[in-house]
């Protein structure tokens, strides 16, 4: 089954959503119901999914209402004209509050009935009393959203070493979460977290594109620490060259040599 991926903020996670028999091109709107209201989003593709992959709860689900009009094109965009002014309100009351929160975007729902700050702070934030305060200013239905650095880097943008402008900028949708697991499995976790890493400070997310590449290399080399047998002789496995589908055994003499599998 066809189901439209539909992103209502750049900070915000891709919702899946049933068109429901309807043709919507990527790139176009669409009003769609998510867990936390009505909102107008922006197609940004399809995906294959079996209906049985959800669980009736997922958060990641929203419903189709229809297609945007004209009129709610304008209304986002009315909206988005009053962002600046409260983010600028939310960051003063933030000070009042001395709250460690780096606030980075403000968004108001399509029906104008809430209000969502999205932040970044390191660890988790009291921010009852703030919240309190600025349901009583704004007179509207507020949510503070915690997001990554990442996603901060998303919105602001850059470019990345390459050359280009931010993968997750263009055209990466799922950040997913980056390990240094994927940089041992590439073994280049000894070029140092400098090259490693990317504007954000934290890991590339190019790491992840090669990933099922090499896992399927991986897959016919021997574990590390067990015994082979080669032309030379037995001798314990004590490295591997992933791509060259290659490993350094040590034979009983103490002799180490790369062989081929």
């Amino acid at each position: 089954m066809t189901f439209l991926e539909v992103q209502v903020t750049s900070w915000d996670k891709i919702y899946f959503v049933d068109p429901a028999g309807n043709d919507i091109a990527a790139g176009s709107y669409a009003i769609v119901v998510t867990t936390n209201g009505e909102e107008i989003g922006k197609v940004v593709g399809r995906a294959e999914r079996e209906p049985s992959s959800f669980d009736p709860k997922d958060e990641d689900l929203a419903t189709f209402v229809r297609k945007a009009e004209k009129e709610d094109i304008q209304k986002a965009l009315d909206f988005k004209k009053k962002d600046q002014k409260a983010l600028s309100e939310c960051k003063s009351a933030i000070t009042q509050h001395n709250l460690p929160m780096k606030l980075v975007d403000a968004h108001f729902s399509i029906d104008g009935k809430r209000l969502t700050f999205a932040f970044i702070a390191n660890g988790r934030v009291d921010f009852r009393s703030l919240l309190k305060d600025l349901v009583k200013h704004f007179k509207l239905n507020i949510r503070l959203q915690q997001i990554g650095i990442r996603d901060e880097i998303k919105i602001n943008g850059d470019m990345g070493c390459c050359g280009k402008i931010l993968c997750c900028q263009s055209f990466y949708k799922d950040l997913g979460n980056v390990t240094s697991d994927l940089a041992e499995l590439q073994q280049v976790a000894h070029r140092g977290s400098d090259r490693l890493s990317g504007v954000c400070g934290r890991l590339k997310c190019c790491l992840t594109y090669e990933r099922a590449a090499y896992e399927d290399c991986a897959r016919c080399l021997p574990p590390i620490g067990s015994q082979i047998r080669t032309k030379q002789g037995k001798g314990t496995v004590i490295g591997h060259h992933t791509l060259k589908k290659t490993v350094n055994v040590r034979l009983e003499d103490n002799t180490i040599l790369e062989v081929q599998l």
